[in-house]
């Protein structure tokens, strides 16, 4: 890490993402926190514990502004030592009745946004010799979802693409790793489930094939997040850790 600490959240205002951001912030970082909404972003920055932090609105499928809102990040604040990606969107939909525009948003935010960002930050790890960046996929990648076809390609993708990355910078010092939640209790699942028409059932049998019995939450998944940009975890890349309450044991 870097002396002054500066961990960057994509999604940082969302469900998990905020989670995170706590959890950095309670642990002394400098916490950047990126959401499409900027009002929103400013507002979990300003909650978060410590001082330092900031809320930077960004569309991270927008490839020149992210490069742009990095570099005025490590101007402005410091270099850049942990990158977080966790800004991701889907809706429940069968792959029958999805669209070419459906399949690009979904890939534009949930894997092309993560190659903007990872390549905004990785040259000046690079140059430092040391960093961590830590992706949120989902359990879809590794075993499939019903209705999160599109979705579940793109975030096979990320991990692939973060153990290539792993690959190729670990003699830099840089970890690379990715996290798998299963089902999740925030807005975006509730409000996914909602559109369905039969949202509780929906839930219901979510719950239902976990083993735990329960989704899990926000901050069930923000520890493992945190942990794998640690140094306690400097030893530790091109890794897929689930935290889905055993959903994928296999």
């Amino acid at each position: 890490m870097s002396r002054v600490d500066v961990a960057v959240v994509t999604g940082g205002a969302g469900g998990i993402g905020a989670a995170v951001c706590r959890e950095l912030a309670a642990a002394g970082r400098s916490v950047i926190v990126v959401d499409l909404d900027p009002a929103h972003a400013r507002r979990t920055a300003e909650a978060l514990p410590g001082g330092g932090h900031r809320g930077v609105g960004l569309d991270v499928a927008d490839t020149e502004a992210v490069r742009t809102a990095m570099t005025a990040v490590e101007a402005e604040v410091g270099p850049i030592a942990t990158l977080i990606n966790v800004a991701g969107w889907d809706r429940f939909m069968p792959f029958v009745e999805t669209t070419p525009e459906f399949w690009d948003r979904v890939i534009a935010i949930n894997y092309r946004g993560i190659l903007n960002t990872v390549h905004a930050v990785l040259p000046g790890m690079i140059d430092r010799g040391r960093g961590s960046i830590v992706s949120v996929a989902s359990d879809a990648a590794r075993v499939g979802s019903s209705l999160e076809a599109t979705y579940a390609g793109a975030k096979g993708a990320v991990i692939a693409f973060s153990k290539s990355v792993a690959r190729e910078v670990a003699r830099h010092g840089i970890t690379v790793n990715v996290v798998c939640p299963g089902p999740t209790d925030t807005p975006l699942i509730r409000g996914m489930a909602g559109e369905l028409g039969s949202g509780e059932r929906f839930m219901d049998a979510l719950v239902k094939a976990i083993p735990m019995r329960r989704l899990a939450t926000p901050e069930d998944v923000a520890p493992a997040v945190v942990f794998l940009a640690s140094e306690g975890a400097r030893f530790i890349t091109g890794q897929t850790l689930s935290v889905s309450g055993g959903l994928t044991m296999a």
